[in-house]
């Protein structure tokens, strides 16, 4: 039943995926049908934005959002702008997608782990051992990890996939696919919100742009079976090695079973398995050879003077605030 019931999930998954992001005349016949519910979804999030008022936490807050499911880089941005800020107390707050628990989770402090990979997710728990300097939370409720951040002496704090939180003050910035041909809100297409909400982010960035994806491959083998689990497994497509001789796709944030994973190495003869950064941190422990995907971004350094120039302004208006009390 259980093997049945992950068919189903990996079918449905699969078509919603040719849905969002290459549909095809059959898949366009379903999108005619879901266009009202979508203007129906559409619309009460264009109203949430109106009528939820915004609280400041009195702390520098840095949002990495997007306005489409599934991946568009924001994890490894999210390391990339905390690295860059590695002198100052950074925390990063994250739903933590794919847990096996609920509520408030310390994932690390200043890059010391304080959990496991089921508590925290496997994004969280990648940010966390890629940071050695700053700290990881997961929180349903990000104004709980924000005011708790707050209180352990953060210094700025970094929202993973924050864009949607719209009852909090920060400055937002939203990635934007290279390519991306259905513009409609969920179930319809791939946009959480109408796509003309990206005019309220202080920053529009797209990959291709204004950022890049740079990959390596870390113990390359001779034959190779792709292990995955992540959105939209086939942007990994223009990095593969010749060497991968099969692909096992999961659905995003799905956990692997050992004993599966030594029956695909003996059933490609493959040498060992190719994993991304998100899908290792879930092998820990796997007596299994395993190559590395290692994905880092080029960013275009304009984006980092942009985010400067928030900080600069944002400690100006409070200097002025501290000596001007009403």
């Amino acid at each position: 039943m259980k093997s049945i019931s992950k068919r189903v999930e990996v079918s449905l998954s699969d078509f919603f995926e040719r849905l969002f992001f290459s549909p095809s005349f059959k898949e366009y016949i379903f999108w005619i049908f879901l266009l009202p519910i979508s203007w129906i979804y559409g619309s009460i999030m264009w109203l949430r934005r109106y009528l939820i008022e915004r609280i400041d936490f009195d702390i520098p807050i840095i949002s990495i959002g997007n306005l489409v499911v599934g991946g568009s880089g924001k994890t490894p941005f999210v390391i990339s702008l905390a690295k860059y800020y590695s002198k100052k107390n950074v925390w990063i707050i994250s739903r933590g997608y794919g847990r096996d628990s609920r509520g408030f989770i310390e994932v690390s402090r200043e890059g010391e782990i304080l959990s496991t990979v089921k508590e925290s997710g496997d994004e969280p728990m990648e940010m966390a051992k890629a940071l050695p300097k700053a700290s990881v939370v997961v929180c349903e409720d990000r104004k709980e990890a924000i005011v708790y951040a707050k209180a352990q002496g953060a210094e700025l704090i970094i929202l993973d996939d924050g864009f949607n939180r719209v009852e909090i003050e920060k400055f937002e910035i939203l990635l934007e696919p290279e390519i991306l041909l259905n513009h409609q809100v969920i179930p319809a297409g791939a946009f959480r919100e109408f796509s003309s909400t990206a005019k309220m982010a202080n920053l529009l960035l797209k990959e291709g742009r204004d950022y890049r994806r740079k990959v390596e491959i870390i113990n390359q083998s001779s034959k190779m079976v792709l292990v995955t689990a992540i959105a939209r497994a086939n942007r990994l497509d223009p990095w593969l090695p010749s060497e991968v001789v099969a692909k096992y796709i999961l659905p995003d944030h799905d956990w692997f079973n050992e004993q599966d994973l030594k029956e695909l190495l003996d059933k490609n003869g493959a040498k060992s398995i190719l994993v991304t950064q998100k899908d290792l941190v879930k092998l820990d422990g796997f007596q299994l050879p395993i190559s590395l995907m290692r994905l880092q971004l080029e960013i275009d350094s304009w984006l980092f003077k942009a985010t400067d120039s928030y900080l600069k302004e944002y400690y100006e208006k409070k200097n002025r605030d501290c000596s001007n009390p009403t």
